[in-house]
């Protein structure tokens, strides 16, 4: 047992390496970054969506950035596409792949910012909602594990976290991308919580 532990804490760190070593990846988190820094400049919402653990990473950015990531500050308008009532009553009337695309249709405006995440890239309802963020004229983010996928094809930014053969390791840099997102919009509206020193 010791072992496995050991091996999938290499396996982890060994995926971390391989990302921080590439520029590109680098780059494209500071991208996000400053397209989510721009839209909460202009007094607008960022919106997050993805199913299973992934719907966990946007509803866990989401309320970091409502509430307190780690000093106190004002709280930025984001929501994650997360429901209950909502995803039912969508997947119940129009189909599960319609579920986020509703969503942003009803409430997404230009000035908006859209952050989906995919671990694989190719979620259909992730996929629509892209298509309904870009039909109302928002940004749109994308967060995926593999190069060449159709949602990074249609994004603004897209940061991919490719980790091996198994979603686990995607997402576990996933929500390292994402606490690196918030503490970057702190960093920039609110230096106070980052003294020098640190």
């Amino acid at each position: 047992m010791i072992d496995a532990i050991a091996t999938s804490l290499a396996d982890a760190r060994t995926a971390l390496d391989r990302f921080i070593a590439d520029p590109v990846a680098l780059e494209r988190v500071a991208a996000a970054a400053r397209l989510l820094i721009e839209t909460f400049e202009a007094d607008g919402r960022v919106y997050s969506c993805g199913n299973g653990g992934s719907m966990c990473d946007a509803m866990h950015f989401a309320e970091e950035l409502t509430g307190r990531y780690r000093n106190d500050r004002r709280g930025y308008a984001a929501m994650a596409i997360s429901d209950p009532g909502h995803l039912s009553c969508v997947g119940n009337d129009y189909g599960y792949e319609a579920v986020f695309s509703r969503f942003v249709e009803s409430h997404g405006r230009k000035g908006d910012c859209l952050l989906a995440i995919s671990t694989s890239g190719s979620s259909a309802n992730v996929l629509r909602a892209v298509n309904s963020a870009r039909a109302a004229g928002m940004p749109v983010i994308v967060l995926t594990g593999r190069h060449g996928s159709v949602l990074e094809s249609l994004a603004d930014v897209t940061v991919v976290t490719e980790a091996g053969a198994f979603a686990d390791r995607v997402q576990e840099l996933h929500i390292k991308v994402l606490h690196i997102l918030i503490e970057l919009i702190e960093r920039h509206f609110h230096p106070e919580n980052y003294p020098a020193a640190e």
